[in-house]
């Protein structure tokens, strides 16, 4: 919205904004590589990520509140609970993204073994369908109301929810580009805090979201419900607890000092 109303124009930025389907996997690489110079991106996704060397740094929390990650299989699966898809195999956008670690933090609520969990990469949502439809995988954790419409369709069933432990997203740019663009950095932020202030009282915005998204009014007001924008840095306590879960899922090997996390 803030892009389509002129309000980066007139600070002078040419702010593109690029959708990802293969999510934070790909955003990491893309952050990486230095493909984009910032991204709104999965807190434990990029948090594994910079552990692992990427030069990337959260400059600040996005949403505050947990994604709730549904649990899906195909329509005509066997699977009828969650507790029947121990020892099944999760479909994945790829290795590091939300759907691969938050299938360990289901198996760790489950009380599953965590080190035999076994995965199949199908790359985005629409390799989600065609992987669970033939078969090739059991099950496939993606955010509730971006799959419901699949839901609603017959194509998947859900069979719970599994919440994040954390904040979901943050907003992450490259080392490069907070030391080069400090204030085009701080000009971005205060344009993005000023709309997710107000973006809740925006008249009729869960109609044009249920438009633009194609979802049911009720879905979009019970995610409004449930949704908090922030327009501050993510807590340090946050960051440790995302940091110990990973090291205790054994997905990362050591827990790093916050100054390289956050800038």
């Amino acid at each position: 919205m803030a892009i389509e109303e002129g309000a980066f124009e007139e600070r002078g930025i040419d702010l593109q904004w690029t959708e990802v389907p293969e999510g934070t996997g790909r955003m990491c690489q893309m952050l990486q590589d230095e493909e984009t110079d910032l991204a709104i991106i999965l807190t434990e996704g990029l948090v594994k990520s910079i552990t692992e060397g990427n030069a990337a740094k959260i400059v600040q929390e996005y949403i505050s509140t947990p994604l709730q990650w549904g649990i899906h299989v195909g329509a005509k699966s066997e699977f009828k609970s969650i507790a029947d898809l121990e020892g099944s195999k999760a479909a994945i956008s790829r290795l590091g993204s939300g759907s691969h670690l938050m299938a360990f933090v289901n198996a760790q609520n489950e009380g599953w073994a965590t080190d035999s969990l076994q995965f199949e990469i199908i790359n985005n949502l629409d390799g989600a369908v065609t992987t669970l439809t033939e078969g090739t995988a059991d099950y496939f954790m993606w955010e509730h109301f971006t799959t419901k419409p699949l839901v609603d369709k017959g194509i998947f069933r859900r069979l719970g929810d599994c919440p994040t432990p954390w904040p979901c997203f943050v907003v992450a740019a490259t080392q490069k580009f907070i030391d080069e663009e400090k204030s085009t950095i701080n000009h971005i932020l205060e344009v993005i805090n000023n709309y997710t202030s107000e973006f809740k009282q925006i008249p009729s915005i869960d109609r044009s979201l249920a438009n633009r998204y194609s979802q049911q009014l009720e879905d979009i007001k019970e995610w409004l419900k449930i949704t908090q924008w922030s327009q501050k840095q993510i807590p340090e306590a946050t960051l440790t607890k995302v940091q110990d879960t990973l090291r205790e899922l054994e997905l990362i090997n050591k827990s790093i000092p916050l100054s390289q996390i956050l800038n």
